[in-house]
């Protein structure tokens, strides 16, 4: 072992230049595979981050909406029929949209001069609830909402980084009424913490409030109870999840009712999308293992001569062998150190907007994944040194 040790680092050293720039290739890969994988985790979350948290046990859709949350409207006799099921312990309703949040580029009385429609905005998705049911985020900062239409809102933590804002703070919202811009000033009175929906950080507010800010094609809402998109209900036993479930269906009419998973799985696009970065990945895999194994073939060429001259004076096939994988797996690991240290430098660079997510237990998948595809693609090579017959690698036969 010691032997086929210092064989492997002997040769590591004296051709350092070829072997580093080969690690470099290494790195590059690393960065590759663990940012795809990174893409992979931030744009689902960025689909999935509020559903995923939502502290509910079920999710209830109109029976026609086919799991589309846009499509699905639960009114207010609706949810007092859920509301009424034995089992139920709570419920709430919740309904979704998108706005802008407009951010002042400065601000001083000065910026008053700026219309308010050309003023820099922030997109962001307009979440109505019930304030104190299901549905309403815990907050980190500040205090959570009190009345249904109170002009008030909890702001998701990539909206406070991005904007600024803290509890206590206004801000404007704007939204389509119509055809026309409208504005509506909302105060911050909690933060809490990431709840993406559809790609875009979150604004929470009540849900008389979101009926009434919500783009619309005519004049805003002013429904007391206005109809909600689903509804999040919390079971008196949350392990009874499939009764319970059926007997929802059983006694409130045209209603489908799902687990918060199949709910944000059934988000547009979102198994698509994660099938395609998956796709990306795996082959970002197979490249890894064919530019590997190209590498170490090439170099395995190019000392037929020397691997012949070890095998003359004795040296047994199993030192080759593990000389040829200790190369290899020292290559491997330098290479990926390099690539996940510059991953985690470049990802402090990014804004909290990209929806770029490192994730530990992903983050180590991809690593250890790129730690095999090295023996893996290097396995040709060392199958091809142990096939060398000494007298013809040295020309002395045919």
């Amino acid at each position: 072992m010691s032997t086929s040790v210092y064989l492997a680092l002997k040769e590591i050293w004296r051709n350092r230049g070829r072997f580093l720039l080969f690690s470099l290739v290494v790195a590059l890969i690393t960065l590759l595979i663990l940012f795809i994988a990174a893409l992979g985790e931030g744009l689902g979350s960025g689909n999935r981050e509020y559903l995923e948290k939502l502290d509910a046990d079920l999710i209830v859709y109109q029976d026609t909406a086919r799991l589309s949350i846009a499509s699905s409207r639960i009114g207010c006799e609706k949810r007092s029929s859920l509301r009424s099921v034995e089992g139920v312990r709570e419920l709430g309703g919740i309904g979704f949209a998108s706005a802008s949040v407009l951010v002042a580029d400065d601000p001083e009385p000065a910026d008053n001069a700026i219309p308010m429609a050309h003023r820099a905005s922030m997109d962001v998705s307009l979440i109505g609830v019930e304030p104190g049911k299901p549905g309403e985020p815990p907050v980190v900062k500040g205090r959570g909402l009190l009345r249904k239409g109170a002009d008030e809102a909890i702001i998701d933590r990539t909206v406070a980084l991005m904007s600024g804002l803290r509890p206590g703070d206004q801000f404007t919202v704007r939204a389509t009424q119509g055809n026309e811009y409208e504005f509506y000033t909302l105060q911050v009175v909690g933060v809490s913490d990431s709840r993406k929906y559809g790609l875009r950080p979150s604004v929470i507010v009540p849900i008389v409030t979101w009926d009434k800010i919500r783009p619309q094609a005519g004049p805003p809402g002013g429904s007391t109870d206005p109809a909600c998109n689903v509804v999040a209900v919390q079971l008196e036993d949350p392990t009874q999840f499939e009764p319970m479930r059926q007997l929802l269906e059983a006694q409130v009419s045209r209603i489908e009712v799902v687990d918060p998973v199949t709910a944000y799985e059934n988000t547009p696009g979102y198994t698509e999308q994660q099938a395609t970065l998956n796709t990306q990945n795996g082959f970002a895999l197979l490249i890894g293992v064919l530019v590997i194994g190209g590498f170490f073939q090439i170099q395995t060429l190019q000392k037929v001569p020397q691997i012949g001259m070890l095998k003359a004076i004795g040296t047994p096939n199993s030192i080759v062998a593990v000389s040829s994988m200790i190369q290899i797996i020292t290559v491997n690991v330098l290479g990926v150190l390099i690539g996940a240290l510059a991953t985690v430098g470049l990802a402090q660079t990014f804004p909290p907007n990209i929806p770029i997510v490192f994730e530990l237990q992903s983050g180590a998948m991809s690593v250890i994944s790129i730690l095999l595809i090295g023996p893996i693609g290097g396995l040709v090579s060392v199958r091809y040194s142990l096939r060398v017959e000494p007298l013809v690698a040295l020309g002395l036969g045919t």
